[in-house]
């Protein structure tokens, strides 16, 4: 389980072997090893091209404007792109550039500020680009460690940390999909939210449990996975957009790509940085339905969540994950780490699916075609611009934090990997897990071996040792976010009720659990305990009226008694694309 980088690099040396291409000796042929250093070389000028153009002309403003070679704040205003960077200058090997910007944000960074933020960007970028650096700032193992470091990052993540949690203070659990960083949640925000804003932040939020001895986030994160997951349709499926409150879809979409598509990974990668099987048991059920009522060979449609009749037949940019999302299961599945989740004949679907992942010399072949295409269309006198136009190339005057956390380094990783691996996920001490974010998470026994690092003789255990151990604590911030919200949270379940004490339970099974209320489901189907018994599929016709019905299929359950299949009637609802996953529509 916690191998799976391991067992990657093995899966994809087999692969090479089994094809005739031995990475680091023949590569591809049309990308010879020599090559692969250049283009390695050449992804490392354009990080620093851009990262050094953001600190000589935006730092400390959020983000650059490669254009006019300038700054603005985007989030938070507090030097996100430095923050969202770190990690990747860890992966480069800059001790020196490394090491002063932790210095820097450690002493100069401050949340208490009144901005309203996105919870999802803050807790991808800001939270997660803290984590991350702070686990190779403070650990000599990593090569990095920098000898001034006294867990200033981690402080400031626990701070943050809290200054989110009132978003999470709703019925449901599904947090709000903003907060002020000073008062919490204003009366006035919207309670509509996406499904990837709501269930993407158990990584995050989990190490910083870990890290911190204090539950509550790891806790309220899981809630917001229940909420979610307890309002799915009979099929199995989530939509794009719920109200944070009531459990009600706004937007019944049901889909791999825009507003969901890391809700699916963040349930299996949750399962695998963290062991919870809880995780696994819902990204089985959840796969399972996208698989038999998403997959439209070649590729995947959006479909209405209640009824599965096709309402988005075509594809966008955000579905690209998913054939990564597979090879990790197919993987893992090699490796025995993972149960089979899916039957011989969507296995089939799911190797085709993924083909061309698994040919690594068509990957260095892409790789190099994506840097071209940045060098010749994007970039700009001081960093990379934004591409309104993909026809004519037209620029515009913003670059994104993650084109630094997430574009530049898996490429650079691409190409090291072909010259022959020596960074810190190839070569370091631990296994990571990149998250949605790009950054490095790193699967150490404090994070993923809980109680097995415990019980090690000598190991460092917060929750057995009082003179280390930290109490919750909880800031005048909540209680200012609770009296605004007033009745709103009259059942007492909000973050500031969990930091008098959690239940120890292995697996949350409880009423608890689940705090909202969604149409059409049972008690036990809201906690997870049974499922609907599936019956016929009754023929359903997409909304292009093509002469295609979906023909009888069966849901993927648990279930102790026999199974028939079921579909709802629905009524096809128009789509609304957003560009990313944290965004709805009021918003």
């Amino acid at each position: 389980m916690r191998g799976s980088v391991t067992w990657f690099r093995r899966f994809l040396w087999i692969l090479v072997l089994v094809g005739g291409v031995l990475i680091g000796s023949s590569v591809a042929e049309s990308v010879t090893p020599d090559e692969a250093r250049r283009l390695r070389d050449e992804v490392e000028e354009m990080f620093f091209h851009a990262f050094n153009g953001y600190m000589e002309h935006a730092f400390p403003r959020d983000e650059l404007k490669p254009l006019s070679c300038d700054g603005e704040d985007t989030l938070g205003g507090y030097a996100l792109t430095l923050v969202d960077s770190l990690d990747t200058l860890a992966l480069l090997g800059d001790k020196e550039r490394f090491a002063s910007s932790v210095e820097w944000i450690g002493k100069n960074l401050r949340f208490d500020i009144n901005k309203t933020v996105s919870v999802f960007e803050t807790t991808i970028r800001v939270l997660g680009g803290l984590l991350s650096a702070h686990l190779i700032a403070s650990d000599y193992a990593t090569g990095m460690r920098v000898p001034s470091y006294d867990n200033q990052l981690l402080h400031l993540a626990e701070d943050l940390g809290y200054r989110l949690l009132p978003a999470f203070d709703t019925p449901t659990g599904i947090p709000f999909g903003s907060v002020n960083l000073l008062d919490g949640v204003d009366e006035n925000e919207s309670k509509i939210t996406s499904t990837a804003g709501g269930g993407t932040l158990t990584l995050e939020f989990g190490i910083l449990s870990r890290l911190t001895n204090n539950p509550v986030f790891q806790q309220v994160t899981k809630n917001a996975v229940h909420g979610l997951w307890a309002c799915r349709s009979k099929l199995n499926l989530v939509g794009a957009h719920i109200n944070v409150f009531t459990g009600e879809w706004t937007q019944k979409d049901a889909g791999i790509g825009t507003s969901i598509d890391s809700f699916y990974e963040y349930l299996l990668k949750a399962f695998l940085l963290f062991g919870d099987e809880e995780y696994l048991f819902m990204f089985q059920e959840a796969y399972g339905a996208a698989m038999h009522y998403l997959f439209n060979d070649p590729w995947y449609v959006e479909v209405n969540m209640d009824s599965a009749a096709i309402v988005w037949p075509l594809f966008n940019s955000l579905q690209a994950f998913w054939p990564g999302l597979q090879l990790e299961m197919l993987i893992l599945r090699f490796a025995h780490m993972l149960p089979s989740i899916v039957s011989g004949k969507d296995m089939d679907s799911l190797l085709k699916a993924s083909t061309w992942l698994l040919l690594v010399c068509r990957y260095l072949d892409v790789g190099r075609d994506i840097v071209s295409s940045l060098q010749y269309g994007a970039r700009c006198p001081c960093g990379y611009c934004h591409i309104t136009d993909v026809e004519d190339h037209k620029q515009e005057d913003h670059m994104e934090s993650f084109f630094l956390s997430e574009t530049v380094k898996y490429l650079w990783l691409l190409f090291d990997l072909a010259v022959g691996p020596d960074n810190l996920v190839e070569s370091g001490p631990y296994e990571y897990i990149f998250s949605t974010e790009g950054h490095l998470l790193p699967a150490t026994p404090q994070i993923s071996l809980v109680r097995e690092h415990c019980s090690y003789l000598g190991a460092y255990c917060t929750s057995h040792n009082s003179s280390l151990r930290q109490e919750p604590r909880s800031p005048e911030i909540y209680r200012k976010s609770e009296e605004a919200n007033g009745s709103g949270f009259q059942r007492g379940w909000g973050p500031s009720a969990l930091l008098s004490g959690l239940p120890d339970r292995k697996v949350s099974s409880g009423s608890a659990s689940v705090k909202g209320t969604c149409p059409g489901l049972s008690h036990g189907q809201k906690i997870g305990v049974s499922y609907f018994k599936p019956q016929k599929t009754q023929e359903v016709v997409s909304v292009n009226r093509r002469e295609a019905s979906l023909k009888s299929k069966v849901v993927v359950i648990a279930s102790d008694t026999s199974s028939t299949d079921m579909v709802n009637d629905g009524t096809p609802k128009e789509s609304s694309k957003n560009e990313r996953g944290n965004q709805s529509p009021e918003q």
